[in-house]
């Protein structure tokens, strides 16, 4: 299922952060082994929350609040202070009496908040009062309530960029639900093979963001890469699974451009011997890795990095 250092310090046997250039600090919130947590850039727990949900996605808010998954249909608002501030737990829509999961959310400049809804097959803008502002219908050619979506975000134009993991294909959308693009995944020379970790391999996506030069990012989940592609489709940049020295991708999972143009996505189910979250520059260089088997495990699929208003987008 959303900061330039340098150097990665070993913390003790299991843990390992970041250690802050010059200017910056490293902060990363996120989800697994039944917490959420903001570890600080040194490995120590900043805050920390109960959460036995494997969550997707993750966001700390503008005003500071966190968004959190909760349940598998359930999106829980807290304050720093553990407060909770508001709540939306996703149900069958009208005509459909099936299971329904959430696997992407997003709170947007006029307070509602995007809720993706597999199972559902579409995107909801609800208020604060849990009410639909407005529908997005999705197409969908696979239908699987635990994989039609995941990561989806509502772009600057209005439009929508939805990552269908069972199809294996971003689309976008317009806010009458109409699909205006699409970019489907391929095994990129490998044959397809089972399983979670590396050796799993195939065209389940997880994550996309549109980039300032109009193409798009791809975490492409057991594709074990990410991708930059064009609106006409070419892929321009990636990073392959064994690419970067010493560290094997398998489930790639989240993304965060940073204002110097470095990427940091997240590596889930890698094993103990690969970072967690890393950073790259364009040219694949590796600055900053996150590797926290203490407080977290192989399971962390949703971030966030939190740091200095200069340095995050």
């Amino acid at each position: 299922m959303g900061t330039a250092v340098l150097a990665v310090g070993l913390l003790s046997v299991a843990v390992r952060a970041a250690e802050p250039a010059a200017g910056t600090a490293y902060r990363v919130l996120a989800q697994d082994q039944g917490r959420v947590a903001i570890i600080d850039a040194h490995g120590g727990v900043e805050w920390e929350v109960a959460c036995k949900h494997n969550s997707h996605d993750i966001a700390c808010l503008a005003n500071g609040n966190f968004l959190l998954h909760t349940g598998p249909a359930k999106i829980d608002e807290l304050t720093p202070g553990k407060q909770l501030v508001w709540t939306y737990t996703a149900r069958p829509r009208p005509g459909y009496s099936g299971r329904v999961e959430i696997h992407a959310f997003q709170r947007l400049p006029d307070g509602n908040t995007l809720v993706a809804e597999s199972g559902n097959r579409r995107l909801v803008e609800v208020d604060r009062d849990g009410k639909l502002a407005r529908e997005i219908p999705l197409t969908v050619e696979h239908p699987d309530p635990h994989r039609d979506t995941r990561l989806a975000r509502k772009l600057a134009s209005g439009n929508y960029l939805v990552c269908h993991e069972a199809d294996g294909a971003v689309r976008e959308y317009d806010p009458a639900g109409k699909v205006v693009w699409t970019y489907r995944l391929d095994l990129a020379g490998r044959p397809a093979s089972p399983g979670h970790g590396p050796e799993g391999h195939g065209t389940s996506v997880f994550g996309a963001l549109r980039v300032a030069s109009g193409n798009t990012l791809i975490a492409c989940g057991n594709g074990n890469r990410v991708i930059e592609v064009t609106p006409e489709g070419k892929t321009v940049w990636s990073i392959e699974q064994k690419e970067l020295p010493g560290i094997t991708l398998a489930w790639v999972t989240t993304l965060q451009v940073l204002k110097n143009g470095n990427i940091i996505f997240g590596n889930c189910h890698a094993g103990e011997g690969n970072p967690q979250l890393i950073e790259v520059t364009k040219d694949k260089k590796v600055v900053w890795t996150f590797r926290d088997f203490t407080h977290f495990g192989n399971s962390l699929a949703s971030a966030q990095i939190l740091g200095p208003e200069d340095v995050l987008r």
